[in-house]
């Protein structure tokens, strides 16, 4: 016992908590550095491997950022031995797992402190590559898809130690150049198809959403080396699946630099041997969705100019594919190719007109496509659907999707294969359709493609697609289609479909839009050809007068009546001016009455067609009457609405005018502020000069060619202002005249050229003569203004003077009853004037000439008058007295009672 009390307990000094137990404790990497680099401990291989398990176990949860340096030295060292010693690979491969763990950090200013060194290090990881040794190669491709692409998965490790944020993470591979590196080390795996798909796997994830790592991989030629080593052998496929992968999100963020990198011989014919062995084995629907991804591939590829799509062959592989469920073909690579009605095949058909389409931009395509008898083929889908669906056979839904695709494409393959639109009887498949288009046969169209819009439940989409290939066949100016089309009743048949329109009152965006293409086919039809215009007849004068007098509100509804009635304009223009028997039917029907209601009515960019077909339309003697007798708003005339528009196109040109009208620049009296402004520069002799091309781009010379065939003197309606700008459109010609001449000695000084005495005289002449004449037409307008000014001041005295003559009637109306008072209240005053009266009477009266006045005289008066009346008028059997107002005397009488 004694012993036992004796015998002391140990006390603990110094007690672990918890939280001090969760501190990192740092292993000395300095130490670990030397160790692996000192010379003297160059061989101690397990005591390399003891210190680098040592680091593995305590950096666990990732690397603090301040230690990247060391870490990464010891990476190298042991990235330089390992292919001696193998002893390396299994701590090179665990310190390579915590480099794809978020690095710690120990201050909110860390991550922007050591950003360059973090960038340095991502950059390193990159570099290690070169190790040959599949395993840290490999670990090394894991470590980076982690680091890029897995967020911290704690952020409360360690005691004030955090993990640096996912998008730190991105941003610091972002910038280091380890997309580039990866990208290069791929030609040192040819004959490493995992370590090759385990990169290939780093590059997708950083190409997926960055445009910055993009970049950087086309920096390096990726899209080239993935291309030509896509179809390398892989049984799993998967090297494929992953090279178009990358691809694609190329293409999609890279830019035109991807197409540039595609655009030779290896890569087009990369991509048309995969493409092929797809689609002619290709069964799965992963399979399909591959083929259609390269396919979408080609299709951009198609579009850079310099791509060897036809040198390649590939042109004519897609033609073949594109067109071997339509027309029949012997080649044996379509024996036992088929298309379903899975939506990838039917993807894949949409996909193949398209690039038809897109090939057709290449003139050296134009021979293939018509070999493949490419529009054979797509005149295939155009023809009525009878909803029966056929084994094999697309189902309504995608036959009219097709169908739609189909006509698109051939809007611009059918102009530049005419001559095999012909042969394929085109006009008749359309005007077919067309007629079907108007039928009343049911039919449940389901608008559910791009070209279907406003289409479902109805046939107005394939109307649409069959007016615009129309209207593209005769834009063509070819006569022989354009005459066939006529000869087979288009124009009656176009007609007819715009009379249905006017009975159904259709008033949204797509009719106006088919009623706007019709009118613009029979246009083209009708233009330069007698003949049509006398078949285009009276119903289509109707059918015009009732677009021409539409009401000009709905010009800015936003569903296109403007271009509905830019096209009624171009139509009357085309179809029926310039013929004797519509014109006459388009005078009777007041025609020109509507065009300058419309001219008065419509925005500005309108006037220019409308004054064309004017002027062309007075070319015809009768059109002179129906434009003078012309009345628009306030009763304005015509050459009053001429000289508006006028004085508006002035002004928006800038020509200098005073606040009267009058000219001020004698030197250019008619130059708006640009042809002032712009310097006089030596041209050819084909080039135009600023003064011959202001007549085309301005309205002035269609008005002064108005005018010219309406006279300028006796035109109604006009003011004083009026005839001011009147006297320089009278004078537009020879102004522009002389502008043309002052051009010419301008040109000729700047190009240092000396004219001969008598072509100097005449230049002088000329000049003299334009100035001369801009200072009469000045001198005019003034004496205008003057006459006017002197007009106003007589009329204004006129109208002073009937004022005058108002106030002497009034002052005699006042003396009258001033006088009539004082008879009234003035005895002695009413007999005097009872006097003059008498006087008056009497001298009034007839008396002998002078000479007889010894004759008495034939004629007896009698007396008539009253005798003693006080008063001076005459009476009668009722005397009317005025008197006092009865309110007044009313008044009186209550205050006497």
């Amino acid at each position: 016992m004694q012993n036992t009390e004796d015998k002391q307990i140990p006390v603990v000094a110094y007690i672990i908590t918890d939280d001090e137990g969760l501190k990192l404790r740092p292993v000395e990497l300095t130490r670990v550095v030397r160790l692996l680099s000192d010379p003297h401990s160059s061989q101690l291989f397990e005591r390399h491997v003891h210190a680098l398990n040592r680091i593995t176990l305590k950096y666990e949860y990732g690397f603090l950022i301040r230690d990247l340096v060391h870490v990464f030295k010891i990476l190298n060292i042991c990235a330089d031995r390992v292919a001696q010693h193998t002893c390396y690979v299994q701590p090179m491969c665990k310190l390579l797992h915590i480099c794809g763990l978020s690095y710690l950090t120990e201050k909110m200013s860390d991550e922007s402190a050591y950003s360059q060194i973090v960038i340095e290090s991502v950059s390193q990881m990159g570099y290690l590559m070169r190790v040959p040794n599949s395993s840290v190669r490999s670990a090394l491709a894991d470590a980076l898809i982690s680091l890029y692409c897995n967020p911290p998965t704690s952020q409360d490790v360690y005691q004030d130690l955090k993990p640096a944020s996912h998008e730190y993470n991105i941003r610091m591979v972002e910038s280091s150049d380890v997309a580039e590196t990866l990208v290069k080390s791929l030609s040192l795996f040819h004959n490493n198809l995992e370590i090759q798909l385990k990169i290939l796997r780093v590059l997708q994830k950083l190409s997926c959403s960055s445009a910055v790592n993009c970049d950087k991989m086309l920096q390096s030629e990726a899209a080239y080396r993935i291309c030509c080593e896509m179809n390398s052998p892989d049984p799993s496929g998967y090297l494929l699946f992953i090279s178009v992968e990358i691809i694609w999100n190329l293409l999609e963020l890279g830019g035109d630099e991807v197409t540039k990198q595609l655009a030779n011989l290896q890569c087009v014919n990369a991509l048309k041997e995969a493409f092929r062995e797809l689609m002619i084995s290709g069964c799965s629907n992963y399979e399909k969705q591959l083929r259609n991804d390269l396919l979408v591939i080609t299709t951009l590829l198609c579009q850079n100019p310099s791509a060897p799509i036809v040198e390649s062959g590939f042109a004519k592989q897609i033609v073949l594919f594109a067109t071997f469920s339509e027309v029949k073909s012997y080649n044996p690579l379509l024996r036992n190719l088929k298309l379903t009605q899975s939506h990838e095949d039917f993807e894949l058909k949409k996909m193949l007109i398209n690039l038809l389409e897109i090939l057709s931009k290449d003139h050296a395509a134009l021979q293939i496509l018509s070999d493949g008898k490419v529009l054979l083929s797509l005149f295939h889908y155009v023809k009525s659907d009878d909803g029966k669906v056929k084994p094999r056979d697309w189902s309504p839904a995608q036959f009219e999707e097709l169908q739609l695709h189909a006509m698109s494409a051939l809007n611009k393959l059918s102009v530049l294969l005419i001559d095999d639109y012909m042969i394929c009887q085109g006009n008749t498949r359309l005007l077919l359709l067309l007629e079907w288009c108007l039928g009343k046969e049911p039919f449940t169209g389901h608008g559910n493609s791009f070209h279907g819009s406003g289409g479902r439940g109805n046939k107005k989409a394939q109307m649409r697609q069959c007016l615009r290939l129309l209207l593209a066949v005769v834009s063509n100016s070819n006569e022989i289609a354009s005459k066939d089309l006529c000869d087979q009743g288009i124009l009656n048949q176009l007609l007819d479909v715009l009379e249905n329109f006017f009975s159904t009152d259709c008033d949204n965006a797509i009719d106006i839009e088919l009623q706007c293409d019709i009118l613009y086919i029979l246009s083209r039809l009708c233009e330069n050809d007698i003949h049509r215009k006398e078949l285009f007849g009276g119903q289509g004068v109707d059918i015009l007068i009732q677009y021409l007098k539409a009401n000009p509100a709905k010009l800015s509804s936003g569903l296109g009546h403007h271009r509905l009635m830019l096209a009624s304009v171009d139509a009357t223009w085309c179809c029926a001016i310039g013929c004797f028997s519509t014109e006459d039917l388009l005078l009777e029907k007041g025609g020109v009455f509507y065009l300058i209601d419309l001219l008065q009515s419509c925005p500005r960019n309108m006037h220019n067609l409308i004054l064309g077909c004017l002027l062309e339309l007075c070319e015809n003697p009768k059109t002179i009457a129906h434009i003078h007798t012309w009345r628009g708003m306030s009763d304005i005339t015509a050459p009053h609405l001429l000289i508006q528009l006028w004085r508006e196109e002035e002004k928006s040109m800038g020509v200098l005018r005073d606040e009267t009208g009058c000219i001020v620049d004698i030197t250019a009296p008619i130059a708006g502020a640009m042809q002032r402004e712009q310097v006089v520069v030596p041209q050819s002799a084909t080039a135009l000069s600023s003064s011959i091309v202001d007549v085309s781009e301005n309205l002035r010379a269609k008005i002064y060619a108005l005018f010219a065939k309406l006279g300028f003197s006796d035109l109604p309606g006009l003011t004083t202002q009026d005839y001011v700008a009147l006297a320089v459109i009278e004078k537009y010609l020879d102004f522009k005249l002389g502008e043309v001449w002052l051009e010419i000695s301008s040109e000729l000084q700047v190009e240092n050229v000396v004219a001969t005495s008598p072509d100097q005289e005449a230049l002088e002449t000329i000049n003299r003569a334009a100035s001369e004449r801009a200072k009469g037409v000045a001198m005019l307008q003034t004496e205008l203004l003057e006459a006017e000014k002197q007009q106003d001041l007589h009329e204004e005295k006129l109208f002073y003077a009937e004022v005058k003559e108002n106030h002497k009637q009034q002052k005699n109306t006042i003396s009258r009853w001033e006088d009539f008072v004082k008879r009234t209240s003035d005895h002695n005053h009413l007999v005097d004037c009872k006097n003059q009266q008498q006087k008056s009477i009497e001298s009034s009266k007839t008396k002998p000439r002078q000479g007889n006045t010894t004759k008495k005289l034939s004629t007896t008066f009698h007396d008539t008058t009253s005798k003693n009346l006080n008063t001076t008028t005459f009476q009668g059997r009722h005397v009317t007295v005025e008197s006092t107002p009865a309110e007044l005397t009313g008044e009186r009488a209550q205050l006497l009672g």
